[in-house]
């Protein structure tokens, strides 16, 4: 399970009669979860069937056995779930087979170039990641890698080798589907980008990486089961920082390997609150490294940043003379949060055993209910991104 402190580093900055204040607000969101609008919330059958689940394993094993590279094409919440557990996951220096290269996600001339050479002389798998089809950024990408790989392979070939997950019914990648047999996955009706990483738009990169994707589901569970109210009270405290004036929040880590859970957070958070008007503004720091500079803002800058720091009590007795690497880390993590509540930075931290599928699942679940019940708390809806759709529409005009 994972653990909360939510109160020690907060304690100069939310009174009780604060959290008081909520309660009726959180009974009724707490209710809403349960037997309501957001009940579908409340189990990863909302994300997957078994069905699927077997067939994603199955597809991935068959894609690790013929290629060198999986090109994982997708913008948003289409690749930044993925991304954030296979990086959390993944051993340093250890080469993975097959590679997986996230691409789509930018319309840099550089970057098409160089991973367009980089892949044209390796076996290819690819999959595209598109509910629409028509996103501008991922439909570029797709058009470049299908050019190279129609070079190289047979129509038969592609039809092993290209993997396309978009709605279940219509859209240009689903009529290219009908048209070509590709192998395809459904992008669920009721699950947005941003909270897709246990539907198939994450799972099937995740399983070729490799990476036990029941673990995750359990994990999640184990969430959805035991931290609902944690999840909520989160949500709470971070209301009420926003509302004294703390309007940027720093998802702080002390382990690389989650560098990439923190920029999926900071989507997260700022796609579902960051509307009408409200919303908190999410930066991300790594620890000890950022001590030495953002640090400085953090303890005597503008009051303006409260953090979420989430720390691992890693099992790991590497020791440096007579340091244990993990216990200076940990003692780094309270001084430092202990010092910023002492410069008026307050701090809620969540602590984890490790870094593993399991608890990679239960923090994302965490994370799901809490912006959905920061959403319901600011009376936004917490599932649409119309912001988003405005700068496609003016490209788009511009074109």
């Amino acid at each position: 399970m994972l653990k909360f402190d939510f109160e020690t580093y907060n304690e100069n900055f939310i009174k009780k009669s604060d959290l008081s204040s909520y309660k009726d607000k959180q009974k009724k969101i707490k209710l809403d979860f349960l037997s309501g609008d957001l009940s579908q919330w409340l189990s990863t059958k909302t994300y997957i069937s078994e069905k699927e689940l077997k067939d994603i394993k199955s597809t991935a094993k068959k894609i690790r056995d013929i290629c060198d590279v999986f090109v994982v094409i997708g913008i948003g919440g289409s690749y930044m779930g993925a991304k954030a557990v296979i990086s959390a996951l993944e051993k340093k220096n250890r080469p993975r087979k097959p590679e997986i290269i996230f691409f789509g996600n930018s319309i840099n001339a550089m970057d098409y170039r160089e991973t367009l050479d980089y892949i044209k002389n390796k076996d290819i798998c690819v999959n595209v990641i598109s509910k629409s089809g028509t996103t501008l950024e991922p439909s570029l990408a797709f058009d470049a890698v299908m050019e190279l790989m129609e070079k190289k392979y047979s129509e038969s070939e592609l039809k092993d080798r290209v993997f396309v997950t978009t709605d279940a019914n219509k859209g240009t990648l689903r009529e290219l589907v009908n048209k070509k047999g590709y192998k395809s996955f459904v992008v669920p009706d009721n699950v947005g980008g941003r909270y897709s990483v246990l539907t198939p738009v994450g799972l099937l990169p995740i399983a070729v990486a490799g990476i036990r994707i029941e673990e995750l589901l359990i994990g999640a569970e184990e969430a959805i089961k035991n931290e609902l109210d944690d999840a909520i009270k989160y949500a709470t405290i971070r209301d009420i920082l926003d509302k004294k004036g703390k309007s940027i929040e720093s998802y702080t880590i002390y382990n690389k390997r989650l560098y990439y859970f923190t920029e999926w957070l900071k989507q997260l958070f700022a796609e579902t609150q960051g509307k009408d008007g409200k919303g908190i503004f999410p930066v991300s720091n790594i620890n000890s490294r950022d001590l030495h500079s953002m640090g400085q803002f953090l303890q005597e800058g503008k009051n303006i940043i409260f953090e979420t720091v989430i720390g691992v009590n890693d099992e790991d007795d590497f020791t440096v003379g007579k340091y244990n690497l993990n216990r200076l880390n940990d003692i780094a993590l309270t001084s430092v949060a202990q010092a910023h509540k002492n410069g008026y930075t307050p701090s809620s931290i969540i602590w984890i055993n490790r870094i593993d599928e399991k608890y990679l699942g239960e923090l994302i679940q965490f994370f799901f209910m809490s912006a959905i019940a920061g959403g319901k708390l600011l009376d936004i809806n917490p599932f649409d991104q119309p912001g988003v759709e405005e700068y496609k529409k003016l490209i788009k005009s511009n074109l």
